[in-house]
């Protein structure tokens, strides 16, 4: 959908979940709904330090569509573009990592490669500054 066929008074957000409540099974939908509406509502109260989103599903088996599914309406929430995709990267040993980027950068392979560089690099410094926290007594599950 392009920004043209978005109704003026619409949000690209809401107009991404009206999308979605016609594709997704009921259930799904629900449980996406559970995920994003406290996201949404922190977005829009202006409230997102501090927020914690975990699209892991915690406690129970979330499957990998309503994952994404939540991550893109989250980002279409932020960025108010509905060109977002999700991309797995191989980043290390530890498996892939699954991100949104605008589909300009899911496109270019160099870009993702320097995004997968950045990822590491950052898990690099998680490690290491787990082995500090460790070595000082400090809690390590940041």
């Amino acid at each position: 959908m392009s920004e043209s066929e978005i109704p003026p008074d619409g949000r690209p957000v809401d107009v991404y979940l009206d999308l979605l409540r016609i594709r997704m099974d009921t259930e799904d939908y629900r449980l996406l709904l559970r995920l994003v509406e406290p996201v949404l509502r922190a977005i829009e109260e202006h409230h997102l330090s501090g927020l914690d989103v975990a699209l892991d599903g915690g406690d129970e088996e979330l499957p990998q569509e309503v994952r994404d599914e939540a991550a893109l309406v989250i980002a279409t929430a932020v960025t108010g573009r509905m060109d977002n995709e999700v991309v797995e990267l191989d980043v290390d040993e530890n498996g892939p990592v699954r991100v949104v980027t605008d589909a300009t950068t899911a496109a270019d392979p160099s870009r993702l490669d320097e995004i997968a560089g950045y990822i590491r690099e950052r898990h690099r410094q998680n490690d290491e500054l787990r082995g500090i926290a460790e070595a000082s007594g400090l809690p390590t599950d940041f």
